[in-house]
Order: structure tokens, then C-alpha cells, then sequence
């Protein structure tokens, strides 16, 4: 294809009208694997090439890398460690983990089944009485969302507060200065300043004083590398949040229109609650939650198969198109939980993978195992549902669900 063509199908992929089924536009961009854009940017879609360039330390993530700066991250006075690169990607990232997980708080995730299995029954109460659910609405946004702000030590009455600024800020994530108005960059970043504004007055509380939410633990740990600045801690946190709860809100939806597309593994899933473990690495591959990483940048001249590519250019990361790749994976369209091997992208892969896969995954098991259980004969109103603006956090704003009892 012609940098003209993969430009176009690139286009393609972008544009609203294309949400519902992007995938076939993926297979025609990966007739180029690296695809070079009319703006100079690179578009690679294909899943060696992906994995490779993620493992790849000449791959920044820091947007000072790029020739040409991006609107999208203008008032970060301090980013969060998944914009920046070794070795303070390394240090910020080790500091959070220590609160987060293994090896110094192994049994954060593993403990929290409890909670998470009384939460989701709580909603899944709520169903009781009405023929019509919105999975969205009334389950797999309050559910993810009330984990991560626990977990964080939001109080619960301020969760709303966060469903209108992250809306802003996921709206503004592939903000075109060519084709969207500039109020999408405008209130994004006021997103991100209130944001940061209120994280910053809650950490305020947290210092000296005992406690176990992750704002606290951060606040007053002294480990192997120091202590975390404030401005670190609010860049953390506001990243914990966001990813924490935006990206499993589209991973339990994608997996609900899934089964519901597919009943005859939905029922298998009724019938063997264990194969919700391998169902869930499939939906990773198959309905990923998020599609594109939009930008890294080269630190010096890349080579990528037989494309060379500048020092400085923007290169976009198409991880869903990697993981429907026909050379990777057999009958990459077809939704199989028996699938063997699974090395799919939908947490990433290298230093940048996915912080709160682990957490995400369990919600996700936890969630499925739920729904198919307690929803008696489930049928989707419209296919395809309503989907979200955004083409690289991808998911629907709605799944509406007729069921005919609710266990």
C-alpha cells in the first residue's frame, strides 16, 4: 500500500462510523506492516513488529523525544512514569509497585476477592426487578471504579466527581488539532488540573498519619528509593485511577457483548465457572479494552523489518491489529477460550506492561463468572450497542440487556 493508502485506511480506523467493527480496516493496514504517514508519523500493525518495538530501549515514551510536540500532554508539570523512560520510569515505578503488588505486598490483589465478590453482588441485587440492565451504567462502570477508589482511600462519595473528568480526559487522549474543536484539548486538561488539584488536597491528610489506602502508603513510605515527592505521588495516583478503572470498564463490557454474541460459550461458561481464566486471556486478545498506543517516539533512527525510521518521528502502536494477526495467531477472528498460547497485546508488553493487569484480570473473572450466572436468558437490545468517541480506549457507552429473570 501507498503512504496515501495507509494514511486513508488510518483515517478510516479513526472515524467514529468505524468503532463498531474496526478490525477488518486492520487487516488491510497490515498489508503494511510499517506504514509511514503523510504527516511523517509510522503506523506498525502487525504483532512481531509490535512486540519488537516494545522491547525495543531506542522506543521512548517520553514526549520530549518526539521532533514535534503533542497538544495532548501540555500542563503535566510532573508525568506519570508511563511517560517516561528508564531510569525513572525504573525508579517511579518500583516505588509504586511496592504498595501495589508482589514482592512487597503480594497478597494486595489475591486478598481483595472478597471485596470484589461482595461488590459485584450488591449490583448484581440491584438487577432484581428490572427486565432491562445497562452493563455499562449499572455495573461494569460503579463496580471498577468503587475497587480503585477504595484501594486508593477516594471516599465514596466523591466517585461521580471522577466519572466527569476522566470522560473529559479519555475524550481528549487523541485530541487532532486538524479536525476537533479545541474545547476537547481545553477541557481535558482542566480535567487533568482538577484532578490533580483534588488528589493533591486528599494526599495532603495522608502525611504522618497511619493508614492503608495507597495514597497513605506512598505518602509516608521511606524504601530503597526514598520517598516520592507530592507532585509524584498526584501523578501516580491520577494515573492508578484513570487506568484502574477506565480500561476494565471496557474490558468487562467487550466481554459481556462477547458472550452474548457467542451464547454457546456463555452457557459452557454457566456450566464450567473455571474457564472464565483462559475466556478472559482470549477476550484480551480477541475484544481488547484498549486499541491503540497513539504515540511513542524514536530516540534515534529505528529499524523496523525493512523500514528505517527518524530519530525524533511518532510512531503509533496498533495492539489490537497485533493481536487479530493471522501470522501469529490461527483464525485470529474467531473468539476460542480453548485457545493454547495466548501472547496477546492487550496489557502491552516490556517496561510499560500493564501496572494493574493482575487487579484487572480478577475483576474481569470475578465479573463474567457473575453475569452469566445470575442473568436468565440475557439478550442484547441493539448490536451493535452505542460505543465510546475514543478509538484507542474502545468499548461501548451502553450495552443494553433484556433478561428475562434476575437469580
Amino acid at each position: 500500500m501507498t503512504t496515501t493508502q495507509t494514511t486513508d485506511t488510518l483515517r478510516r480506523i479513526l472515524d467514529y462510523s468505524s468503532r463498531p467493527d474496526p478490525y477488518p480496516l486492520y487487516a488491510e493496514l497490515r498489508e503494511t506492516p510499517v506504514a509511514a504517514q503523510e504527516d511523517g508519523s509510522y503506523v506498525v500493525s502487525t504483532y512481531r513488529e509490535i512486540a519488537d518495538l516494545l522491547h525495543n530501549p531506542h522506543l521512548s515514551s517520553d514526549v520530549r523525544n518526539l521532533s514535534h510536540p503533542m497538544p495532548t500532554h501540555e500542563g503535566d508539570a510532573t508525568p506519570a512514569f508511563i511517560n517516561l523512560d528508564p531510569p525513572e520510569h525504573d525508579r517511579l515505578r518500583r516505588m509504586a509497585m511496592r504498595h501495589f503488588g508482589p514482592p512487597h505486598t503480594p497478597g494486595l490483589v489475591a486478598g481483595a476477592e472478597g471485596d470484589l465478590t461482595a461488590i459485584v453482588g450488591t449490583l448484581i441485587d440491584g438487577f432484581a426487578g428490572k427486565e432491562q440492565i445497562d452493563i455499562v451504567d449499572d455495573f461494569a462502570y460503579p463496580f471498577p471504579v468503587s475497587v480503585i477508589c477504595h484501594l486508593l482511600g477516594v471516599p465514596r462519595e466523591d466517585e461521580p466527581r471522577f466519572h466527569l473528568w476522566v470522560e473529559a480526559l479519555v475524550d481528549s487522549i487523541d485530541y487532532n488539532p486538524e479536525t476537533d474543536p479545541k474545547e476537547k484539548l481545553e477541557n481535558g486538561l482542566q480535567a487533568r488540573k482538577d484532578l490533580r488539584r483534588y488528589l493533591g488536597g486528599l494526599l495532603e491528610k495522608r502525611h504522618g498519619r497511619p493508614g492503608d489506602d495507597l495514597l497513605t502508603r506512598m505518602a509516608n513510605d521511606d524504601g530503597p528509593d526514598g520517598r516520592m515527592t507530592d507532585e509524584e505521588i498526584v501523578s501516580t495516583a491520577n494515573l492508578l485511577l484513570i487506568a484502574g478503572h477506565e480500561t476494565t470498564v471496557n474490558l468487562i463490557t467487550n466481554g459481556m457483548l462477547t458472550l452474548l454474541r457467542h451464547p454457546q460459550v456463555l452457557r459452557r461458561l454457566r456450566e464450567e465457572p473455571d474457564l472464565v481464566v483462559p475466556l478472559v486471556e482470549e477476550l484480551l486478545r480477541y475484544e481488547p479494552p484498549v486499541h491503540i498506543i497513539p504515540w511513542r517516539a524514536a530516540y534515534s533512527d529505528i529499524t523496523v523489518g525493512d523500514t528505517v525510521i527518524p530519530k525524533g518521528s511518532q510512531i503509533m502502536l496498533m495492539l489490537a491489529s497485533g493481536s487479530r494477526d493471522p501470522n501469529r495467531f490461527h483464525e485470529p477472528d474467531r473468539f476460542d477460550p480453548d485457545r493454547r498460547d495466548i501472547q496477546h497485546l492487550g496489557f502491552g508488553s516490556g517496561i510499560h506492561l500493564c501496572f494493574g493487569g493482575p487487579l484487572a484480570r480478577l475483576e474481569t473473572q470475578i465479573a463474567l463468572t457473575a453475569l452469566v450466572r445470575h442473568l436468565d436468558g440475557p439478550r442484547l437490545v441493539t448490536d451493535p450497542p452505542p460505543y465510546r468517541r475514543s478509538p484507542i480506549l474502545r468499548g461501548p457507552v451502553h450495552l443494553l440487556v433484556e433478561q428475562q429473570a434476575a437469580g
